[in-house]
């Protein structure tokens, strides 16, 4: 018995964490937080970070969302306003959550029974739904917690309300959860998670700079790009041609025509351009302001590192709200025209630079650097306490679920090694 016992207390505990790649900032999240559990439990610990649409059996139109994402964006901005609107309300979103169920309910069912997590993360919201589903099935229960990833204008299909915890970055967003009716004591304000290197970098901008080769004194412009921002390269000529000391570093992102067209541009100006990062904090430390769309990711790590944003780019919907939330607290501008672009600059380095730095005073004060480990916090102690059974009556819910998963023709394997096992 006591051999049984050590065995149980020293196993690694088994954290899942579930994301998506339809944009940046549901795959960092998991990064970050994966990142974050290495450094604090890595010896505790396994962690596997899976895409479930990235599953052969997940259907066509939720494996392409991600391509399908960035083409709305561009083609029908107007559009996707409506459809996130229209979808953001009681009935359209039981229709979603019910068409993920039958969707992905056979690749949540596979997951859980072939790693047998301790703890299941989610930095997507399309994944509670088929997953719950099964845990109320089966009686079974596995602590689940929800990661949500944007600031302030967030979906409802987000708040789930039998997920064990919900990680929130701010206010705004804890208002919206309680009035979608999560329970109170699940909601927990940590920010969204970033990279654990914001926290404990200590390095100066120069000593980093001097790594990545570039100029140690002049004031540094990042401008992050991506196939959804569509204003990049009129905000770069206007820095390219403002007429003072300065120099740009410009990320293309996966966007291959745009890194030719930045790499062929007649440079006035010290510009180091690169594709696809995976230095990402370096580049933001080392910097002094970010030019960028109003993405949950960028605006919450330049943040983080109290970093001045030119916000050029705002996907109708999600990033408003991001967008508000920058401007509202004084870390950032909208410029939305090269004119509006250029008056920005120009009263931010006036003055030696005065006004840049008290817009980075002002993103200091309204970022988290550590996010991920606040996370991380909450989630070891959810693993500590793993799966459960949840006997009892059957209730209405698990019926209604076997009858529609048996309408469409979804097998129910009901699992009996996915019983915890009673302590001795």
């Amino acid at each position: 018995m006591e051999a049984d016992q050590k065995s149980s207390k020293d196993r690694k505990k088994k954290i899942l964490v579930l994301t998506a790649d339809s944009g940046f900032g549901h795959r960092s999240a998991a990064n970050a937080i994966a990142a974050a559990l290495a450094e604090k439990h890595g010896d505790e610990c396994i962690v596997t970070i899976l895409n479930p649409l990235k599953d052969r059996r997940a259907p066509i139109f939720l494996r392409d969302s991600a391509a399908d994402y960035d083409r709305l964006i561009r083609n029908a901005p107007d559009l996707y306003r409506f459809g996130y609107n229209a979808s953001d309300s009681e009935i359209p979103n039981f229709l979603i959550e019910s068409l993920m169920t039958v969707s992905l309910y056979e690749i949540m069912r596979d997951m859980v029974r072939d790693l047998n997590p301790d703890a299941i993360v989610t930095t997507y919201p399309m994944y509670q739904a088929p997953l719950n589903s099964y845990f109320t099935i089966n009686r079974y229960r596995v602590p689940f917690i929800t990661v949500v990833t944007d600031l302030v204008t967030v979906h409802r299909m987000w708040f789930s309300p039998h997920v064990e915890l919900c990680l929130v970055p701010t206010t705004e967003v804890k208002k919206l959860a309680l009035s979608s009716g999560m329970a109170a004591s699940k909601i927990h304000i940590t920010g969204i998670p970033v990279s654990p290197a914001y926290a404990t970098d200590k390095r100066s901008k120069a000593e980093i700079r001097k790594e990545l080769g570039w100029d140690l004194k002049l004031p540094t412009f990042l401008a992050v790009g991506s196939r959804r921002a569509d204003r990049l390269v009129e905000a770069l000529n206007v820095l390219n041609h403002f007429g003072k000391p300065l120099q740009v570093v410009a990320l293309a992102g996966k966007d291959e025509k745009l890194y030719a067209q930045l790499k062929s541009m007649d440079w006035h100006i010290p510009a180091h351009v690169y594709g696809l990062a995976n230095n990402m904090s370096d580049l933001m430390l080392a910097s002094d302001a970010v030019i960028c769309k109003a993405g949950g990711l960028i605006v919450t790590e330049s943040l983080a590192c109290g970093m001045p944003m030119l916000l050029i780019d705002v996907i109708p919907g999600q990033e408003e709200g991001n967008r508000d939330y920058v401007v509202q607290n004084g870390a950032g501008v909208l410029a939305e025209t090269p004119l509006q672009m250029l008056e920005t600059v120009s009263h931010w380095m006036a003055n030696g630079g005065k006004g840049l730095k008290e817009y980075a005073q002002n993103a200091c004060k309204a970022g988290r650097s550590s996010s991920a480990y606040d996370a991380v916090d909450m989630i070891w102690k959810a693993a500590l306490r793993g799966p459960r059974n949840t006997r009892g009556k059957p209730g209405s819910r698990r019926t209604w679920l076997i009858d529609l998963l048996t309408r469409h023709n979804i097998p129910l394997e009901f699992s009996k090694e996915l019983k915890p096992k009673k302590k001795k």
